[in-house]
């Protein structure tokens, strides 16, 4: 390789959780990553709670005496790259696939062709059965999953950051544990005066699993949803946003026996520790609704 194509190759740091819990497809998900081409490449590991028993050859790796959760896991090995002063950080779960040598270049071009974009989300499809879930578009009309454009919120397994905004807005919220954090940085990159870009054309894999497999999964999404209100939205809008939340949680799980912890959860959240309150500014409020999604629900 010259010295001029080292040079043109963008830096990416990666960022992978584990909980030393999916042998195969943490192999996989690394050897996807490992095979990107055109970039330069750091990656990081982190034990969640656990010594990574699986760590490449080139790759860096840390461990937490206790599960941090992943947003705070994802800001531990964010900041542990952080001295390389890479262009871009990638988010990366231990179960996803970059099927192409090229997918990160090809994302990365996404940002030069929009410059005000601070993320960028690929379309995230079940390897086996081709499908995009819903939940995976972040907009609110998700019918058509191939339709790129800018979006608002994320979905949080597969999304590359622009580092300097990352850093600007002070990362994950890392105390939500699970759930919802991927709207909280959102709308803050928003903030900055960024947006997010959903590139419906550019592929990756990730098993179509339910969360609701994760046994606080009730309780937290409700208490994330009140922190996330409370911490970023203009006092006016916070019980709009909220009542909009409890009517969709009624409709969404009037069926389920666990509707009565998702509304401890929800007591839970307004009886404190959101941290951080710093509501976006109106100007915000007008470009996220003009973008089509404004933030009261």
């Amino acid at each position: 390789m010259s010295r001029e194509e080292a040079a043109a190759k963008r830096a990416v740091d990666v960022v992978v959780l584990t909980m030393n819990d999916r042998d195969l497809e943490f192999r996989e998900a690394m050897d996807s990553v490992l095979a990107q081409q055109g970039v330069d490449l750091r990656v990081m590991i982190v034990g969640n709670g656990v010594k990574p028993d699986y760590v490449p050859n080139g790759v860096q790796s840390v461990a937490l005496s206790t599960n941090a959760g992943i947003p705070e896991g994802r800001n531990v090995g964010a900041q542990a790259l952080a001295a390389g002063n890479a262009e871009f950080v990638l988010f990366f779960d231990n179960d996803a696939i970059l099927p192409a040598p090229h997918t990160l270049t090809r994302l990365i071009a996404e940002f030069d062709r929009h410059p005000q974009t601070a993320y960028v989300q690929p379309r995230i499809a079940d390897p086996a059965t081709g499908q995009t879930l819903g939940r995976w578009v972040p907009r609110l009309r998700s019918g058509d999953v191939w339709r790129s454009g800018v979006v608002t919120v994320m979905a949080e397994g597969i999304v590359l950051v622009r580092r300097a905004d990352f850093d600007a807005v002070g990362g994950w919220p890392g105390h939500f544990f699970l759930f919802h954090e991927g709207v909280d940085l959102s709308w803050r990159l928003w903030d900055l005066g960024r947006v997010g870009w959903y590139a419906g054309d550019i592929e990756v894999h990730h098993p179509a699993t339910n969360p609701a497999r994760h046994k606080p999964f009730y309780r937290m999404v409700a208490r994330n949803r009140v922190w996330v209100a409370r911490r970023r939205l203009p006092a006016p809008l916070i019980p709009v946003y909220l009542t909009a939340w409890v009517m969709i949680s009624l409709w969404r799980f009037r069926t389920s026996a666990n509707l009565g912890v998702w509304f401890k959860g929800f007591v839970e959240g307004l009886r404190g520790g959101a941290q951080q309150l710093q509501a976006m500014s109106w100007r915000t409020v007008w470009r996220l609704t003009r973008a089509g999604r404004p933030p009261i629900i």
